[in-house]
């Protein structure tokens, strides 16, 4: 590619220099990876694994999001690309709709199919008998535990997730309406939010597997619980990542009420976090 497709011509797409970044982004993601599966079978080089793909992919990010948001503010980005950003944002949200989908299809099917089937077996034939197939459970092999409650810490998190989400929306009215510091306050308040969202969810971990004998092998009820709640705290995280480099960027003077993708394509992703979590509220904690 030649220096010229590098830089932006009116009526061209902008098209960057070809970049190394996708290759170790994803030599950190599998080192992390890797790390978390030896540690999860006690072997010990395991959390030095995660800890070094974990930088490597801090370190990526940190510079990626460097070379593009330079692109921006140096003009590069014209309506084109703008219109392109949005649909590849639709598109990405697209997609995680469906990731979240599968697990909530799992979910029900173990529920309302395959725990009704094995208590519903002919107890002459079963090897489950006096299995009741009831729910929550570990299945009829599995370990005692008790079940986590909508009430306390799920209940604390639903409404930090609101309120962040109400916060955030506060935030866009600010940058709408040029009001800096309320954009800024806006964000910085979504932001800790979330962060004490995962504090939260950090320590009902803690508390699962401590003392309430909730872990990843308390049968299909524990398998499920943390498959939805870590994937969607996974989520948050990356979230909560984005709104601070939109942060940032709007303490820097990044964007005004005409050019803001960045600040609305985390909107758009955080707001769809939210729901997912009311959901999560409702069929993992309530039901």
């Amino acid at each position: 590619m030649t220096a010229s497709h590098a830089t932006p011509h009116a009526g061209h797409y902008y098209v960057p220099q070809p970049s190394l970044y996708p290759v170790f982004l994803s030599g950190g993601m599998f080192l992390l990876a890797l790390g978390f599966i030896l540690l999860m079978n006690k072997f010990a080089p395991g959390p030095w694994v995660m800890a070094g793909g974990a930088a490597v992919i801090v370190f990526v990010l940190f510079k990626w999001f460097g070379a593009v948001i330079a692109e921006n503010q140096r003009g590069a980005y014209t309506d084109w690309e703008d219109k392109s950003f949005r649909q590849g944002m639709v598109w990405f949200i697209g997609s995680e709709v469906m990731f979240f989908a599968a697990f909530f299809a799992a979910l029900f099917y173990c529920r309302t199919i395959s725990v009704p089937a094995l208590a519903g077996m002919d107890p002459l034939f079963t090897l489950y008998q006096g299995y009741t197939g009831g729910w929550p459970t570990a299945g009829p092999k599995g370990a005692s535990f008790t079940p986590m409650g909508a009430w306390g810490i799920p209940s604390i998190n639903t409404a930090l997730l609101l309120t962040s989400g109400v916060t955030l929306t506060w935030a866009h009215w600010g940058l709408m309406k040029a009001k800096r510091s309320q954009l800024n306050l806006g964000l910085i308040l979504t932001v800790l939010l979330g962060v004490t969202f995962l504090a939260f969810q950090a320590y009902e971990y803690h508390h699962a597997y401590t003392e309430l004998g909730l872990t990843m092998g308390a049968g299909v009820y524990g398998a499920t619980f943390f498959m939805l709640t870590g994937f969607h705290g996974f989520h948050v995280t990356l979230g909560a990542i984005m709104l601070a480099v939109v942060a940032g960027r709007s303490l820097a003077g990044h964007f005004d009420a005409k050019r803001h993708f960045a600040f609305e394509a985390v909107a758009w992703y955080w707001h769809f976090v939210d729901v997912v979590w009311l959901l999560l509220f409702v069929v993992i904690y309530w039901l």
